[in-house]
């Protein structure tokens, strides 16, 4: 960050009510740090190589590898909280699995979190809160889905009865609103054309088949060692060590190909839109005091988050809202911004947002996004975490965002700073 941004952020803190207890540039005794963010392949869901292997094991597999990365007694450990989406039950006693599987004992204890496609970001909030609070000392902040196991047709995320007074009232029946269909919402509200989605799809994948030939995921992937079952029925052991949702050669002219996916005359198709996948990320968070005693490495440090409400039928707005509202709280503003990790729900909402925000496409998703990578719906907030951190690393930048639509209509964001 350079002097006079500084200064700027400096002067904001001093002219309001409150200056945040995080600050960019300075370093705190009770900063929460983030001593190691890693995250799984993310896989094609039913077609990919975790398509046999389940959520709790996808999920424990992340938490040994946070645990022999960082070389940290899991004893240490007071709480993880999960996000996910799709699971039964929330998924709690498949996340208490998954912590007892990966050697954390008894008194380590387990939560779940359901904020939709921000939960894995929620789960790392919470702890974070937590920490700051001086309730927990150390915690594990995580978010996983197979979307194999629990996503589609025979797994209904609505009750099949609701109130009819409810349902009635302005605006609630806009929430059971399909996804798929609140992306041409935007699109037709906003005038984002056919066009501009696929060109930006395509750079998706092309930046993600860049960044893999240069093995540029490297650092931020735990390679998973599971079982696959053969179209012969025949199980054998595989590593999965590479995401396998990108289609290599894509073009914004191969994509225009593409049959609209929700509306005879819509422009949402499977190619400009996010991929069903299965995948799970974890982020270690302590105080820097914590850390420093402890002899640990620091990765980074989250500055600050905020959530953003925006109408349900439009839901992919929210970042336009959600990183304003965060920057806001740092005094920062969207140039300051190195790496945005923007969530790739679908193109229209993304182009949207970037377009609102003012952002540079060049500072937006260097790797590509979840249209190439896919989008694990609990995992995709904890997962972005890892990739922004290792890319601001790459580049030898500090300050980066990560943000995301939300089902229900919401944006979330949050500030890292590195300290590579």
């Amino acid at each position: 960050m350079s002097a006079s941004a500084r200064l700027g952020q400096v002067a904001s803190h001093l002219s309001s009510d409150k200056a945040p207890r995080t600050q960019i540039g300075v370093k705190n005794p009770d900063d929460v740090v983030i001593v190691q963010a890693l995250r799984t392949p993310i896989t094609r869901a039913r077609k990919g190589g975790f398509k046999d292997t389940t959520s709790e094991y996808l999920l424990g597999n992340i938490l040994k590898g946070v645990l022999e990365r960082s070389k940290l007694d899991p004893a240490l450990v007071d709480d993880i909280c999960v996000g996910n989406v799709c699971p039964p039950g929330g998924g709690a006693t498949l996340a208490r699995m998954a912590a007892i599987y990966a050697g954390f004992p008894h008194t380590t204890s387990v939560q779940t979190v359901n904020r939709q496609c921000s939960s894995g970001l929620q789960a790392v909030v919470h702890i974070a809160h937590a920490i700051q609070a001086g309730m927990i000392d150390i915690g594990i902040g995580a978010g996983v889905e197979s979307m194999t196991q629990f996503y589609g047709p025979k797994h209904s995320v609505v009750p099949d009865v609701m109130n009819d007074e409810v349902l009635a009232a302005p605006g609630v029946a806009d929430c059971l609103i399909p996804m798929g269909f609140t992306s041409e919402n935007v699109a037709h509200d906003f005038k984002i054309s056919r066009g501009k989605q696929d060109a930006f799809a395509a750079l998706s994948h092309q930046r993600v088949e860049k960044a893999q030939k240069e093995g540029l995921f490297d650092a931020e992937i735990y390679p998973i060692k599971t079982k696959i079952v053969d179209k012969d029925g025949n199980e054998k052991e595989i590593v999965v060590s590479r995401d396998d949702g990108l289609r290599a050669g894509t073009t914004a002219e191969s994509l225009g190909k593409l049959k609209p996916a929700f509306s005879a005359e819509g422009s949402t198709t499977a190619g400009n839109a996010s991929q069903v996948s299965d995948g799970a990320a974890a982020v270690l968070l302590m105080k820097r005091s914590r850390a420093l005693e402890l002899g640990l490495s620091i990765q980074g440090k989250l500055i600050a988050s905020a959530v953003a409400g925006v109408p349900p039928r439009i839901m992919g707005v929210g970042p336009a809202y959600a990183v304003p509202a965060v920057l806001k709280k740092t005094g920062l503003t969207v140039d300051q911004l190195d790496v945005v990790e923007l969530n790739e729900a679908f193109a229209s909402q993304a182009v949207y947002s970037m377009e609102k925000l003012g952002l540079d496409i060049n500072k937006v998703n260097p790797k590509g996004g979840a249209i190439a990578l896919g989008h694990p719906l609990g995992c995709t907030g904890a997962r972005q975490i890892s990739t922004l951190l290792t890319e601001l690393k790459r580049q030898d930048k500090r300050v980066g965002c990560t943000t995301m639509c939300i089902g229900g209509g919401f944006g979330m964001a949050a500030i890292f700073e590195s300290e590579h």
